[in-house]
């Protein structure tokens, strides 16, 4: 009888320390299970931090290349930006001269009385009917007497040419004119109407038409080359 009781002691306490064992392994498994899914949400919370700093950063350098490309597009903007120096084509009228060259050759030898700085009317009507704008003003100067004293036709009447005609300047023959002006226009206009449209192009043709004076043609030709020497 006591073999059995004592076998039934042995079994008893090896079930309640199988039971022990069981529960203690039990509190094991989920206490790592906590810590596995602690650790586990510590690293979203990790992961999550870095991407919003990650973004962050993202925003902060998309500010910067905003700020940047702001910066470089006032540095290059129209108003600060150093503009290029425009320079005009070079535009040949007469004799290699530009117009500005060619009416302040002219202007060189108008004197500084009456007739001064109209080169570039003359040079503008003569170049306009294909008049020589020498020329011109070498009759103009030889018969206003301009590089002096200007005659009292000129003076009077603005009658730079020597022009008859009407409306009559002081009841003779000769012509008047409102302004100077229109007195150097009319003396290009005479000069082509009545001797370039007619096949009159040079000093030695127009002299015989338009003086009397054996002289007139030398007293124009060197008028001339003093132009061409200025």
């Amino acid at each position: 009888m006591k073999k059995p009781k004592v076998i039934s002691a042995i079994l008893s306490f090896l079930g309640i320390t199988m039971i022990v064992i069981a529960l203690v392994l039990e509190s094991d498994i989920s206490n790592n299970k906590t810590e596995f899914k602690t650790k586990k949400d510590n690293v979203n919370v990790v992961n999550m931090s870095s991407s919003n700093r990650v973004a962050a950063t993202k925003v902060v350098d998309d500010e910067k290349v905003v700020a940047s490309t702001n910066e470089k597009v006032e540095e290059l903007s129209m108003e600060e930006a150093p503009q290029a120096e425009y320079i005009p084509p070079r535009i040949e009228v007469y004799n290699g001269m530009t117009m500005d060259e060619l009416a302040a050759k002219l202007d060189r030898n108008l004197g500084t009385g009456y007739i001064a700085g109209k080169g570039r009317l003359i040079a503008t009507k003569s170049l306009e009917l294909g008049v020589d704008p020498y020329l011109a003003t070498a009759i103009m100067l030889h018969e206003t007497g301009c590089k002096s004293n200007c005659s009292s036709l000129t003076l009077k009447c603005n009658n730079v040419g020597g022009q008859k005609g009407a409306p009559s300047c002081g009841g003779g023959s000769y012509k008047a004119y409102s302004t100077i002006d229109e007195g150097i226009v009319g003396h290009i206009q005479n000069l082509y109407n009545n001797y370039y449209a007619k096949g009159l192009t040079t000093v030695a043709t127009i002299g015989p038409r338009y003086a009397e004076s054996g002289t007139w043609v030398s007293k124009i030709n060197w008028y001339i080359e003093q132009i061409n020497m200025s």
